[in-house]
């Protein structure tokens, strides 16, 4: 099965055009974050988003973490799929569900420890994806993704086997590396930001090479 590709950090429609024209499945567009690279305003979310057409897909990144603010932050820019980087601590997946009937829901594991592997059993059957990230939630500053550091893939390997949802894997993925990521971990999809960048800006070279070395398995 081909392994789908999510190209993250997203911040003009220049990088969206270069993304979606080499192949990407989706593109994530980040909100407001307490650390990390790539946060735009909503404004320009929204706008990215309705420039989205199907089969790719949209992501809002979102560090809210109550299902209320969820659902607010959602409505106000209007992609089909919402990343939910750190835990949800009020609300339910139910209420986000019943507000935003046609929305695909992805949860960001940080894979610590074999913990992980438990919480993502827990949750399949909330959540329509698990992507699972490099990232510390339990930080004094929070650091909920674009680390560009490499996590255990054996756990992730595990996760893989023991859910019956798509999973992405995300974590310092390069071109070097993506292929040995996917063989050990087999995921769904891998998603990308800090390894296709230079200086924070989308590198073409370096996308390119990413794209072939996924499309080269």
């Amino acid at each position: 099965m081909r392994t789908r590709v999510k190209i993250c950090c997203i911040r003009s429609a220049a990088e969206m055009k270069i993304a979606i024209d080499l192949g990407a499945d989706a593109i994530g567009l980040v909100g407001k974050m307490p650390s990390g690279p790539g946060p735009i305003p909503d404004w320009l979310i929204a706008e990215l988003a309705r420039s989205v057409h199907p089969p790719v897909a949209s992501f809002l990144l979102t560090s809210e973490q109550s299902s209320e603010a969820i659902i607010h932050h959602v409505k106000s820019v209007d992609t089909n799929t919402v990343q939910i980087v750190d835990r949800l601590a009020t609300g339910t997946y139910e209420d986000i569900r019943i507000s935003l009937p046609f929305l695909k829901i992805v949860q960001v594991i940080h894979v610590l420890d074999e913990n992980s592997i438990q919480e993502a059993i827990q949750l399949q059957e909330s959540v329509d994806a698990l992507l699972l990230d490099s990232g510390n939630p339990h930080a004094a500053i929070k650091t909920l993704g674009g680390t560009g550091m490499v996590h255990n893939w054996e756990i992730s390997k595990e996760i893989v086997a023991a859910v019956k949802i798509p999973v992405f894997l995300a974590g310092g993925l390069h071109a070097g590396n993506v292929q040995q990521a996917i063989r050990t971990v087999r995921p769904f999809g891998v998603d990308i930001c800090s390894g296709v960048r230079t200086d924070g800006r989308l590198d073409l070279t370096k996308l390119s090479a990413f794209m072939q070395a996924v499309n080269g398995l």
